[in-house]
C-alpha cells in the first residue's frame, strides 16, 4: 500500500477547466512515486478552489460519494460523515465537530484553460 500524500509538485495538469461543473467540484487520486495523493477541485465560474481529500475532525476524507463534497445550495463543502461545513473560498471549518480549523489547502490555477496544480 503506498503512502498517503498531503501535497503535489507544481505543473500538473488535472485537466480542463470544464471538467468541472461551475458551482460543482471534483475529486482527484493522483498516483506518483512517493505514493498517493486524493484532493478535490471546487469550481466557481473561472475561479478553482483546492484541497487535501482529508477532513480535520477525523482524518477521513470528505465525500462519501464521489465528487460529493458540497452542501446541497453548494454554498459551503461538506463532510458527510460527521457535518463539519467549511467555506469554499478558504477552507474556514463554520460549523461542526471541528470548528475553528481549516481543510488543507491544494494549491491550484487555471492556465490557458487547464487546471494545474500551481
Amino acid at each position: 500500500m503506498s503512502e498517503r500524500l498531503t501535497a503535489t509538485p507544481s505543473g500538473v495538469d488535472l485537466g480542463p477547466l470544464e471538467i468541472v461543473p461551475d458551482g460543482g467540484a471534483r475529486n482527484y487520486v493522483l498516483e506518483m512515486k512517493a505514493g498517493r495523493f486524493h484532493g478535490f477541485v471546487v469550481r466557481k465560474g473561472d475561479t478553482v478552489h483546492g484541497y487535501v481529500d482529508r477532513c480535520p475532525h477525523m482524518g477521513l476524507p470528505l465525500a462519501q460519494e464521489l465528487d460529493h463534497y458540497l452542501t446541497q445550495d453548494r454554498k459551503l463543502i461538506a463532510c458527510s460523515w460527521h457535518g463539519a461545513l467549511f467555506r469554499i473560498a478558504d477552507g474556514q471549518c463554520v460549523g461542526g465537530p471541528c470548528s475553528g480549523t481549516h481543510l488543507q489547502p491544494w494549491p491550484v490555477t487555471v492556465r490557458d484553460g487547464n487546471i494545474v496544480t500551481a
